[in-house]
C-alpha cells in the first residue's frame, strides 16, 4: 500500500496541473497555447525527473562504492576509479535530459 501512495500522489498532482490546460483547450487559439503550455510543461517535468533519478543513482553508487571500500580499505584504488566514471557516465545523463529540455523549451517560444 505504501508502494501505491508513492506513485499516486505525483500522478493526482500531475492531473491536477494537466486538468486546466485541457479545459481551456476550446478554441484554435487557447489550443495552441494549451499545446506551448504543455511542451513547457514536459520539459519541466522531463528535467525533474532525470535530476532525481541521476541523483538516486549517483546516491547508491557511492554507497555501493563506499560500503566497498569500508569493507575492504586495500581495494579503494581498484573502486574508486570505476565509481568516478561511472558517476561521470550518470551525470551526462542529466545533461542530455537539461538540452533536450532546452530544445522543448525553444519550440515554445
Amino acid at each position: 500500500m505504501r508502494n501505491v501512495r508513492y506513485l499516486l500522489v505525483p500522478l493526482t498532482l500531475l492531473g491536477a496541473l494537466l486538468v486546466p490546460e485541457l479545459a481551456l483547450a476550446a478554441g484554435d487559439s487557447a489550443a495552441a497555447g494549451s499545446a506551448a503550455g504543455q511542451i513547457g510543461m514536459g520539459a519541466g517535468i522531463a528535467i525533474g525527473v532525470a535530476a532525481m533519478g541521476c541523483g538516486i543513482g549517483q546516491g547508491l553508487a557511492a554507497f555501493a562504492a563506499l560500503q566497498g571500500i569500508a569493507r575492504n580499505p586495500s581495494a579503494a584504488g581498484k573502486i574508486q576509479t570505476p565509481m568516478i566514471i561511472g558517476l561521470a557516465l550518470i551525470e551526462s545523463l542529466c545533461i542530455y535530459a537539461l538540452v533536450i529540455a532546452f530544445f522543448l523549451q525553444g519550440k515554445v517560444g
